[in-house]
Formats: structure tokens, C-alpha cells, sequence
């Protein structure tokens, strides 16, 4: 039997410590800070919904594309890393960012004050103006007042639905805009409340869609979310950096004007 030389034991032991240092000092950042995660990972995991056109929808190919698509791929690209579009449900989104299940959401998210209470935000990327819409028929509702008693139906977790509910309104919830436009139609609900650009597409694609703009209201500057708290203050960071280049390059300007047909990236 070999004589146990402690010594000998006690360098090995302390050569294994040290070189183990750099990987779980590697490891330590990984999972504290945002930004070096997604680098070491080589991806950035965008949370979408894939049914909100002109934003974020499925082409004639059923590929995944959009203004935020585009953007959030761009993003990726400044970062070096591969983009990878995770599609949910709207009420799982913010959730899921918050959680740390998505890195970050593209899906024209505005920024509110609540909001922002539990979640960290980049600058502001666009800017977008909020519409009632109602059937074509309907003369009792031409302005946000006259939602009072009245039923609307969107993503309960959504802007448009506190704003709905603000006025009086009772809110069904619902997933999508086409579910939602459906509805309206068939006189389930009375009105639908939603973005000036996406309404406007929708009646671009559906030239027969029977319904109208009612009334037109201040929007919301989108954000893109991000976890809160300091594991993602380089992260958001980065982002605003790169929103800067993006402006400047001129290229959420020509997105913009791909999708929506006008710039909407100027913020006032």
C-alpha cells in the first residue's frame, strides 16, 4: 500500500481549485448577468405572439415576420448571437420576461408607469396611436366615453383593456385580433380597442372588414422589456445603444415605413 502524503494531496487539491476558478467565475456571470448570458449562449430568446400583423405575424410562407421581427433579429445580429422567436400568448409574454423564460420581448409593448413597477424597459423605438372600433352600423359609440355599459374584447393584461375599463367598459378576453375582429362582426361584443397602424392593416388586408374607427386617442411609446433588476442593466444598456445606431442608420425608420406605410419611430 502507497503512503498517503498529504502534502502531495493538498497541491493537487489546490491546483484543481484554481483552475476550476475561471469556469465557475464563467458560470457566476452567466447566470447573474443578462448580457454575458446571451453571449455565452450564442442566442437571444424573443417571446412574440406571431398573430398581431403588422407587428409580429406569419407571411405567405408561414414564416415568422414583422416590424418587431426584423428589429428583434437585427438586435440579435449587433449582439452577435443567433435570434430565436419563441411564439405565445400575449398574457404569457410579460410574465415570461419577468421570469427569465424570455430575454426579451418584440411584440409593441408600450410602456406604462405600472409596468415599469415590475419590469426594467429600453428606450422608447416607436410610438403608436390608440383607436375605438366599432361596426360599421354602430352611431351609439363615437367616442371613448360612450364605452361606459358597453362589452369590448382584448388581451386582458393589455393596455387597450385598462383603457376599456377605464371608461366602463366590461372586457372579454381575448387572444388575438383576428378572434377579436370576429367578434365584433358578429355583434358579440360591442367595440375593440387597438393600434391605429394595426387596425389600419387589418382593413388594408380585409377591404370588406365591417367596421370603422370611431375615435382616436394618444398612443403609447413601445418598449422592449427586460427582467428587472441589476442582472439586466448592461443588457438594457446594449439595447438602448443599439436603438440609438438602429435611428441613426436609419433603418427603424425604413422598417417603419415597410410595415406601417409611414414613419412611426419619430417620439415625441
Amino acid at each position: 500500500m502507497k503512503r498517503f502524503k498529504p502534502f502531495r494531496f493538498a497541491a493537487l487539491l489546490l491546483a484543481l481549485v484554481i483552475a476550476a476558478i475561471p469556469v465557475l467565475t464563467a458560470c457566476s456571470t452567466s447566470d447573474s448577468d443578462l448580457l454575458q448570458k446571451v453571449k455565452s449562449s450564442g442566442k437571444l430568446v424573443i417571446a412574440t405572439e406571431g398573430d398581431w400583423a403588422p407587428w409580429t405575424y406569419h407571411g405567405e410562407n408561414d414564416e415568422l415576420v414583422g416590424f418587431d421581427v426584423e428589429i428583434g433579429a437585427l438586435i440579435a445580429q449587433k449582439l452577435g448571437v443567433e435570434p430565436e422567436f419563441k411564439e405565445t400568448m400575449w398574457d404569457s409574454i410579460l410574465a415570461g420576461v419577468s421570469s427569465g423564460t424570455f430575454d426579451i420581448a418584440c411584440n409593441g409593448v408600450g410602456y406604462t408607469e405600472e409596468r415599469a413597477e415590475s419590469m426594467s424597459f429600453s428606450k422608447p423605438y416607436a410610438q403608436t396611436h390608440m383607436v375605438l372600433v366599432v361596426k360599421k352600423d354602430n352611431d351609439t359609440i363615437n367616442s371613448f366615453e360612450d364605452l361606459n355599459g358597453k362589452t369590448t374584447a382584448n388581451t386582458i393584461s393589455s393596455t387597450y383593456a385598462q383603457v376599456a375599463q377605464s371608461y366602463g367598459a366590461n372586457v372579454t378576453s381575448i387572444d388575438s385580433l383576428s378572434d377579436t375582429i370576429e367578434l365584433l362582426t358578429a355583434g358579440r361584443i360591442d367595440a375593440t380597442l387597438n393600434s391605429e397602424d394595426t387596425i389600419l392593416y387589418y382593413i388594408q388586408q380585409h377591404p370588406d372588414a365591417n367596421i370603422r374607427i370611431a375615435a382616436e386617442a394618444e398612443g403609447e411609446k413601445v418598449v422592449f422589456p427586460v427582467a428587472k433588476g441589476e442582472k439586466t442593466e448592461s443588457f438594457v444598456k446594449e439595447l438602448d445603444r443599439i436603438i440609438d445606431e438602429l435611428r441613426e442608420s436609419g433603418e427603424l425608420k425604413r422598417l417603419s415605413e415597410k410595415y406601417f406605410g409611414k414613419d412611426l419611430t419619430e417620439i415625441k
